[in-house]
């Protein structure tokens, strides 16, 4: 009796022990927004449940803490948010919530851009010189998140560090082969004709990593409109450049680009899934696809006409 005591003392005390000691249970993983989540999912496989406080068509940039949330974070194991500023209120309100876990930034040392990189239209309120979170737009870039991850759920539940290593690096493969597809895709455009404008600036690293130049009149953030001096800035500049299409995202009002469109004389592309998966029945429902979605939807209306 008095053994058994003593063991469920250490286990209470020690809960990367219980981990340990039951294969069986899954580790409760809590995921700052869809992308992320679905990150995790790849790498935890049937060893975790992962939890997204931001779900799929949602604008992390104007997030409003729920009870609902708090309560997810304190009940977690481990919590995996993006860092460089994208999920600050998620970061907060588990401290508020009194989560005495670990806290992981996935972004950890990987490459970022400033707001001064690109871009023209900059959002009001938005500080110059900000970094750019939206790392996961490139895939190599989403390569190292992944393999953050891994080392977070091993250090978090080191009997299964084996089993993560072996999902991290079939995911890694599969974002290999998304990169090289995406190369081709896009190869297939000719350079002066790979102009295209989104909603907020988040699609700088996907151009980055394949030679697509975007513009927007909001910067990293959603959070605010865009200036009219903006607007009207931006107008001039698709008249003169003869851009050829612009993308609604899926997590912003789409009147000012539909008003830039039709000023510009430029048609509508499509929507690009930018900060937020699709639901489940939609075209983006995990990281791949949106990514696949994005690059088709691009290319089908950048590519010169056969």
């Amino acid at each position: 009796m008095r053994r058994s005591m003593l063991v469920l003392g250490l286990l209470l005390l020690f809960p990367t022990l219980a981990l340990a000691q039951d294969p069986v249970r899954k580790l409760k993983v809590v995921a700052s927004f869809s992308i992320l989540a679905d990150m995790a999912r790849e790498v935890g496989g049937e060893a975790v449940t992962v939890d997204s406080i931001v779900g799929p068509d949602q604008d992390m940039h104007v997030y409003e803490p729920a009870p609902a949330d708090a309560r997810r974070l304190a009940d977690a194991g481990l919590v995996l948010v993006l860092g460089l500023g994208f999920d600050r209120g998620v970061q907060q309100l588990a401290k508020s919530a009194g989560f005495r876990g670990e806290l992981v930034p996935v972004s950890a040392g990987i490459p970022t851009r400033k707001e001064h990189d690109h871009g023209h239209g900059k959002a009001q309120g938005h500080a110059h010189g900000a970094f750019d979170p939206h790392v996961w737009q490139d895939p190599e870039r989403a390569r190292a998140m992944v393999r953050n991850i891994e080392a977070a759920l091993a250090k978090r539940d080191p009997a299964r560090a084996a089993l993560y290593r072996a999902n991290a690096e079939r995911y890694d493969a599969e974002l290999w082969r998304l990169r090289d597809w995406a190369s081709a895709e896009v190869a297939s455009v000719p350079k002066d004709q790979r102009k295209v404008v989104t909603s907020h600036e988040s699609f700088g690293y996907l151009g980055e990593r394949f030679g697509i130049r975007f513009e927007a009149p909001q910067s990293f953030g959603t959070d605010s409109e865009p200036s009219a001096k903006a607007v009207a800035r931006l107008i001039q500049q698709l008249k003169r450049d003869r851009t050829r299409a612009i993308f609604l995202e899926n997590i912003a009002n789409p009147r000012t680009l539909e008003r830039i469109a039709q000023e510009a004389g430029v048609r509508i592309g499509g929507r690009l899934y930018s900060d937020a998966l699709s639901a489940p029945d939609g075209p983006a429902p995990t990281y791949l696809a949106m990514m696949r979605h994005n690059i088709g939807q691009l290319v089908a209306a950048l590519r010169p006409a056969s």
